[in-house]
């Protein structure tokens, strides 16, 4: 099994290298795609070369300086039945930053002579044979926007571009973890994600015990527009209350992957979380609209409790959902 794992690890190195090195060249690479899911706006694309022509070949032409900083690289064997997911597949997921400086817009978003870093997120699924079958990747754009003073949504309550590497631990797991390690990580996280996060009453957040899964100061690496909650205070305080205000009948429904692999727990979604908009978020007055997130999370357990969480949420993609076009704010700005 460990012999599977690996071999998908070392094709998600050799895709990424050539993304990173000349996008075209990777389209030869996934030859058996069926389906990528991009950020909003790229959507959905059904072929390699659809996925390098609308997202990745336009960010090498942005950014030409770009490179890609690795924090957290881990692979496994998805158990996510109990949300609908394909159980037994194989994933392959990673995230980090780009570095570099946009010469040239990119979906809107003004170049600016800035030092950039851009959070990036990435599932992949394998067949049999090794090659990417579907995939999921998250930018986080409206951080982006923030770096470049343009930004698309209120100042975050949480920390401003807060998204490290792991702390005291190598997440860049290029080698076999210990297989009890693995075991457990895949269990506590399927218990705080059906039995925790699914178990909110919709009046009181200790109705889901966040106490018994997150340490007292877990770092909770949030998207743009949410940001870092550095203790779990902060994490229930800048997102959690105003998120289930906004949403009180969210819930784990729809995730592609749930994988552990030694300590390190990943999960993706397109549609990981259901709900529907029922309260102001961010600026924006309830439109009672259904939503699905798209979303990404990376956990880091230490023993019984989660220290780290890199949680990704394509905003773009929820507030077109809730009647807003972020994107759209940003028509005129100078360039």
């Amino acid at each position: 099994m460990s012999d599977i794992n690996q071999r998908n690890k070392q094709a998600a190195l050799d895709l990424w290298a050539a993304l990173d090195r000349a996008p075209e060249t990777a389209v030869p690479m996934l030859e058996a795609l069926a389906q990528w899911h991009g950020p909003a706006p790229v959507g959905v694309q059904t072929s390699g070369a659809g996925i390098v022509a609308e997202m990745f070949a336009p960010l090498r032409a942005a950014l030409p300086d770009l490179q890609r900083h690795t924090h957290i690289f881990a692979g496994g064997q998805s158990d996510a039945s109990e949300a609908g997911g394909d159980d037994g597949a194989w994933w392959v997921a990673g995230t980090g930053y780009y570095t570099g400086r946009a010469v040239a817009p990119m979906f809107g978003i003004p170049a600016t002579d800035t030092d950039l870093r851009i959070r990036w997120g990435e599932f992949l699924c394998f067949d049999g044979a090794g090659r990417v079958t579907h995939a999921q990747t998250i930018w986080d754009l409206v951080d982006w926007c923030d770096q470049i003073g343009h930004p698309v949504l209120p100042r975050p309550r949480g920390a401003m571009h807060v998204y490290p590497a792991p702390t005291g631990f190598d997440g860049v797991l290029t080698d076999p973890q210990n297989t009890a390690e693995t075991t457990e990580s895949l269990r506590f996280g399927r218990d705080f994600i059906f039995g925790g996060l699914n178990s909110f009453d919709e009046a009181d957040l200790s109705s889901m015990g966040m106490a018994r899964y997150f340490h007292p100061n877990v770092k909770w690496y949030g998207p743009g527009g949410i940001g870092a909650c550095l203790s779990l205070a902060e994490f229930e305080t800048f997102h959690q209350q105003p998120w289930l205000i906004a949403f009180p009948d969210r819930k784990v429904m729809h995730l592609e992957s749930l994988f552990a692999e030694g300590r390190i727990l990943a999960a993706s979604g397109p549609m990981g979380v259901v709900g529907h908009h029922r309260g102001p978020y961010l600026g924006h007055a309830a439109s009672g609209a259904a939503i699905e997130v798209s979303g990404l999370d990376f956990w880091l357990r230490d023993g019984a409790q989660f220290t780290e969480n890199w949680v990704f949420v394509d905003m773009i993609h929820l507030f077109q959902q809730m009647g807003v076009d972020l994107l759209a704010q940003l028509e005129g700005r100078a360039a």
